[in-house]
């Protein structure tokens, strides 16, 4: 699980309820914590007595604060009015996702006073953000047990995480594309430029050093990994000695990440890696998944991005799987066969036992496939991709369906118009290739463009009007 440190500035203004304020701090903090989320609060107790910012000489104090807890994300509920200069400037200086929200007011006192007036200064500090040039997600002004507010923090916490893990990304890229992969041609140095998106590269020669010094010398991890094998796959397809160097390749690659601070891998799957180790990788490259380390085929660097984006949105409670987009369904119009030769992390099998088993395409026959259905149900599907220096994220929900036997891990979706969806993905700049996840993670992704220059967000299914709706609650007030 990922960890979002949330800076909790609640704000009020003098000529408001100080108690109101106060009591409403209380209040937000013991609801965001009831949410369950991986997340650690920095919050402004000890600044002053009161834990709020509302005093322009605490500015510097506040931002030191934050910055020295290295915060992801700063929270700015409006306890009362809110004092909007001093949020915009720290906002400012920290640089991060920001939430506005406050709680919605009561009613007017019998002698006609009002106590907190939080939506009007939600209005103000949400023009002076914008004069700060400060990106901001803002959740409509409701009472704290709203359903809506809930919706909207945890989407926040959410694109909170993508941001953090997207500005830290740095990939190992085991080898080069294989020479017929022209689809998946990145441009490095466009990545780091516009993203900061670092690549390390290491050569199929490296990792066949390292998955062989494995083998022959073992370790705990190495022993861990042939357990968990033969615990949770039919292996009777291959032999012990398979087992080992499929484990072996597994603890390399995970070794590697670990060295090079590389949070997923795009690999060279074939052919060359047959050639010199006598395996395929595609069950190593499951259970690093599985262990939140995504690992891509056809050394898809773009793949790779997704995945870790896709993984965030969860705060790294869930797998992604990496698929081919590969065929309509025979009987169903808005069906589709998300294959890949092996490569889907194990935990999402159908299956008790999946088959450990020999490729099937290639004429080696290469042992190291996992293969078998995988479980449906709601599911999101995504892809980054860019071309000619614009980029942009694929977003569109699919639910699992019924489908023909096939090879391969796969699994068979159903979409909401698939002749949209195949004219937006070869139209581009998108591929074969794509990201799933068991989530409807959209909103969060939608949300997180937001504060990722150069990238927008492509959502076909739900549409970006309707994402903004959801995001505003517009369901439930009907």
């Amino acid at each position: 699980m990922s960890v979002v440190k949330l800076g909790f500035a609640p704000t009020r203004r003098f000529v408001f309820s100080k108690e109101d304020a106060l009591y409403y701090k209380k209040l937000i903090r013991e609801k965001i914590e009831s949410f369950g989320l991986e997340m650690e609060i920095v919050d402004l107790e000890g600044i002053n007595e009161e834990g709020l910012l509302y005093e322009r000489s605490e500015e510097s104090a506040i931002i030191k604060r934050f910055r020295d807890a290295e915060v992801d994300a700063v929270f700015f509920p409006h306890c009362n009015f809110g004092t909007e200069d001093i949020v915009a400037r720290i906002a400012k200086a920290i640089g991060k996702p920001v939430l506005l929200w406050g709680p919605r007011d009561e009613a007017p006192l019998e002698d006609g006073m009002r106590l907190r007036d939080s939506q009007c200064g939600l209005f103000a500090t949400g023009k002076v953000l914008r004069r700060f040039n400060v990106k901001f997600t803002y959740i409509t002004n409701c009472r704290v047990d709203d359903p809506v507010f809930e919706r909207g923090f945890k989407n926040f916490i959410g694109a909170a995480n993508v941001v953090k893990q997207f500005t830290n990304l740095r990939i190992l890229q085991i080898s080069t594309r294989p020479s017929d992969f022209w689809s998946v041609i990145c441009n490095e140095g466009e990545l780091l430029e516009t993203f900061g998106i670092q690549i390390h590269p290491i050569t199929l020669e490296e990792l066949k050093k390292a998955t062989l010094k494995i083998e022959k010398n073992g370790s705990p991890e190495l022993a861990e990994a042939i357990v968990y094998i033969k615990e949770k796959l039919d292996w009777s397809s291959v032999t012990e000695q398979d087992v080992r160097r499929i484990a072996s390749l597994k603890v390399a690659m995970k070794q590697l990440a670990n060295e090079t601070q590389s949070t997923a891998i795009a690999i060279q799957c074939w052919s060359t890696l047959q050639d010199i180790i006598g395996i395929m990788p595609c069950l190593a490259n499951a259970i690093l998944t599985d262990e939140q380390i995504p690992v891509t085929c056809e050394t898809d660097i773009h793949g790779a991005i997704t995945s870790i984006m896709v993984q965030a949105a969860t705060l790294n409670t869930l797998p992604t799987f990496f698929a081919d987009i590969t065929v309509r369904h025979p009987e169903n119009p808005n069906g589709e066969l998300l294959f890949h030769c092996g490569n889907f992390p194990v935990s999402l099998s159908e299956e008790a036992k999946p088959k450990l088993n020999k490729h099937f395409l290639f004429e080696d026959h290469s042992p190291g496939t996992h293969e078998g259905k995988i479980k449906g149900g709601e599911m999101t599907l995504a892809r980054f991709d860019g071309d000619h220096g614009e980029y942009s994220i694929f977003l569109g929900k699919a639910k699992g369906i019924e489908g023909p036997f096939t090879r391969g891990s796969y699994v068979w979706v159903e979409v909401n118009d698939w002749p949209l969806w195949e004219e937006k993905l070869v139209k581009g700049p998108y591929i074969h290739h794509s990201v799933g996840i068991h989530a409807n993670v959209i909103p969060v992704l939608f949300e997180a463009c937001e504060y990722i220059p150069g990238l927008t967000p492509d959502p076909v299914d739900p549409t970006e009007s309707e994402i903004r709706a959801w995001l505003r609650g517009s369901d439930l007030n009907k």
